[in-house]
């Protein structure tokens, strides 16, 4: 298997709001996550990254949704159809891809484990079996807001 080397890495500041996101809304899921990515890519040189992984790893997912979903099912109202896209985490993945052109696979996982190291042991084994170069593995939870959000590439085989 290979190593990974971490070519940037951010944490999210404690208590900052995250930039909304159109199409993103009543959570702060997506735009910590978008908000986390951005800050882990903007200037670091893209050049040959486009074949990189976005990973998003979530221990409870997005409970914001989640809660406005059931806020409105338990008073019999109409959910709005932006819940349902923003309800998967793979639309803030497909989201971050294009805003940075990346090509490679764009998966969601709620760890049993750490949350970080089975993002980086999953982006470790998309690297190896070829489907990506790199990864972005983006750590997001809600209670308390946070993230994290670090890239990778293949290092030297072990």
């Amino acid at each position: 298997m290979r190593t990974l080397e971490v070519l940037a890495e951010v944490v999210w500041p404690a208590g900052e709001k995250p930039t909304p996101i159109a199409g993103f809304v009543a959570s702060s899921f997506s735009p910590l996550a978008a908000g986390a990515a951005e800050r882990c890519l903007t200037g670091y040189p893209m050049t040959g990254l486009e074949r990189t992984a976005v990973v998003i790893v979530s221990t409870s997912g997005d409970l914001g949704t989640a809660s406005g979903v059931a806020t409105a099912v338990d008073a019999a109202k109409r959910v709005g159809p932006l819940l349902f896209f923003q309800s998967v985490p793979n639309a803030v993945a497909g989201h971050i891809a294009t805003r940075w052109g990346l090509t490679g696979p764009v998966v969601s996982v709620c760890p049993l484990g750490e949350p970080l190291e089975d993002g980086l042991e999953l982006a470790a084994l998309l690297i190896e079996d070829g489907d990506a170069d790199s990864a972005l593995i983006v750590h997001v939870e809600q209670e308390p807001d946070s993230a994290q959000a670090v890239l990778v590439r293949g290092g030297e085989q072990q």
